[in-house]
């Protein structure tokens, strides 16, 4: 068995993504073959494998940084929220159903601790370090019974814990602490200690703070990283953008031409694989914005219209905002407008939807000689193909099928006018296609702007994946990071008080205030082994039932997405 080390943070997006990647690069840059691993990740940004299985976007660019093939043992469970109150589930890569987050952590998520330990087991008898990374808290009591990504998985893969907390929020030091003292006495015994992400100013200030963290838990701190912009790194789980903002802190390099293009992104519900926009925004002298007003689309060059995991409902929420209205002027003056996936279909003449929403037959804008009817069956592909002369490679990830009935062939989509319209997310990551791309909506735009010639998307995004591994290199103790990787969490690690509440503590108002009892069993006598997905899907078809919260400890975070 190979060595391990699970990264869990503090808060959602504290950074556990990003270092997760930087741990990946820096350990495969010194030789050590090296896979990243998310047991269950709750996302709308989600990416194909090459075997066709649907994983979070995050763990294919961990596995980019580990320079590695990304596969559905990586992320063998992945929720997409399709509301704040439940999500379709997949599993080992393909959708089993939808569920609610009272059917979920009413038991079948603990169901799985077999499967996701079992992938754990597959990598760790392949590779000589396996890097997980925990969702959310490992601190969320009112989940631990249930929990197969945190804590739950440490303890079944006896894996030391790296708590990393955002200090660009503030109170760094206080959820450290009470990540740790929150825990039962086994599941403290795997937290080695701690990483500060996103410090800005003079490190010896933070020290003595630290010194006195130790002091209190007994555990040390691995390593402070300062804030960077421009990571432009593939978010998991937050939407790491502004309305009316630059995509994720993205920098603007002067343009190759005269002009700039501005790029304007409809932020629609529950938006998925915003990072598709990504390499526009890398090209010199384009300008990318998240808008939601239909006055922002008035100078915009060209307008996306992004993948949605609500397709009708992201349809709804542009008419309501005046910003369909917008988009159909814009067609009938020949202004470029680009819709992928549910942008492409809400562009499109009609849709039958009777699987995502249930909305029956909707009116879509028109502007495009499309007629989408979704399909129980979803399309997870890897399309290669070309399209203005040059070669593009993508992935489809769909349940709507759409029967195009004109226009010029686009993708496997069309164009009619300035409108373009395809199912492939990722196309524009084709440098060729997206320059010949970026040439038509300036032509269209009446723009003077000219792509960079040699902007290579695959390069940058290279680039970016170095720089969080020098940051990991320059900034964190790594040999010691080396030791807790190699050899678990050191031993005698102290007990912070008051620890974790018994487990069902909450259900009534006498055990709120009670004295915690009894440390949570262990999970490890749980059967493991990774069930066929046939039998998962068939525990998990079906099962529709309205539940009173969010999914997950971060539902909260995609709720307040989709009040964008």
């Amino acid at each position: 068995m190979s060595g391990g080390l699970l990264v869990a943070g503090t808060t959602s997006d504290a950074g556990k993504s990003v270092v997760t990647a930087g741990i990946c690069r820096w350990l495969v840059r010194r030789g050590v073959k090296v896979a990243p691993f998310k047991a269950q990740n709750m996302s709308l940004n989600s990416f194909v494998t090459r075997e066709g299985a649907e994983i979070g976007r995050a763990q294919a660019m961990q596995a980019q940084a580990a320079r590695v093939e990304p596969t559905a043992l990586m992320n063998p469970v992945l929720l997409k929220p399709g509301s704040d109150r439940s999500s379709q589930v997949v599993l080992m890569g393909k959708p089993v159903g939808e569920m609610s987050a009272r059917g979920y952590h009413g038991g079948r998520q603990e169901a799985l601790l077999g499967t996701v330990t079992g992938c754990l087991e597959e990598l760790r008898s392949t590779y000589d370090a396996v890097i997980c990374e925990g969702a959310g808290s490992p601190a969320e009591i009112n989940l631990r019974r249930t929990d197969i990504v945190n804590m739950g998985i440490a303890r079944a893969a006896k894996f030391p814990v790296l708590v990393v907390g955002d200090i660009d929020r503030g109170g760094v030091f206080a959820s450290f602490f009470g990540t740790t003292a929150l825990l039962s006495v086994e599941d403290q015994a795997l937290v080695a200690g701690y990483l500060v992400n996103k410090f800005r100013g003079d490190v010896s200030l933070l020290e003595p703070g630290l010194d006195m963290l130790y002091g209190l838990t007994g555990r040390r701190t691995y390593g402070v990283l300062p804030f960077t912009h421009g990571l432009g790194i593939d978010e998991e789980d937050g939407l790491r953008v502004s309305l009316r903002g630059a995509v994720r802190e993205s920098v603007v390099a002067p343009p190759h031409g005269e002009d700039v293009l501005r790029v304007a992104v409809c932020a629609v519900p529950l938006m998925s694989n915003f990072t598709d926009v990504d390499a526009l925004a890398a090209e010199p002298g384009v300008v990318v914005r998240f808008v939601d007003r239909p006055d922002e689309l008035a100078d915009a060059d060209l307008v996306v219209v992004p993948g949605t995991r609500g397709t009708v409902k992201a349809l709804a929420w542009l008419r309501e905002r005046g910003l369909a209205d917008a988009l159909v002027r814009r067609a009938a003056e020949r202004r470029p407008v680009l819709g992928i996936c549910g942008g492409f279909q809400v562009l499109g003449e009609r849709i039958e939807d009777e699987v995502e929403s249930r909305a029956g037959v909707v009116d879509g804008l028109g502007v495009l000689p499309v007629r989408v009817r979704f399909d129980r069956a979803k399309t997870l592909a890897r399309p290669v193909g070309s399209a203005l002369g040059e070669p593009v490679e993508g992935y489809e990830i769909h349940h709507g099928v759409a029967d195009v009935r004109g226009g010029e062939p686009f993708l496997d989509g069309c164009r009619v006018g300035a409108v373009w319209g395809t199912h492939w997310h990722g196309s524009l990551e084709s440098d060729g296609f997206r320059r010949r791309f970026l040439e038509e909506v300036a032509r269209a735009a009446g723009r003077r702007f000219v792509p960079a010639p040699d902007t290579s998307f695959g390069v940058l995004r290279e680039e970016q994946l170095d720089r969080l591994g020098d940051l990991v290199e320059e900034h964190a103790d790594t040999d010691a990071l080396w030791r807790l990787i190699e050899g678990g969490a050191p031993p005698g690690l102290p007990f912070v008080p008051p620890g974790a509440p018994p487990l069902g503590a909450g259900a009534s108002s006498e055990s709120r205030g009670a004295a915690p009892g009894p440390a949570p069993q262990s999970p490890e006598g749980l059967e493991r082994g990774r069930p066929e997905t046939q039998k998962e899907a068939g525990e998990f078809q079906g099962l529709e039932v309205a539940g009173s919260a969010g999914i997950g400890q971060e539902a909260e975070q995609h709720a307040n997405k989709e009040a964008l």
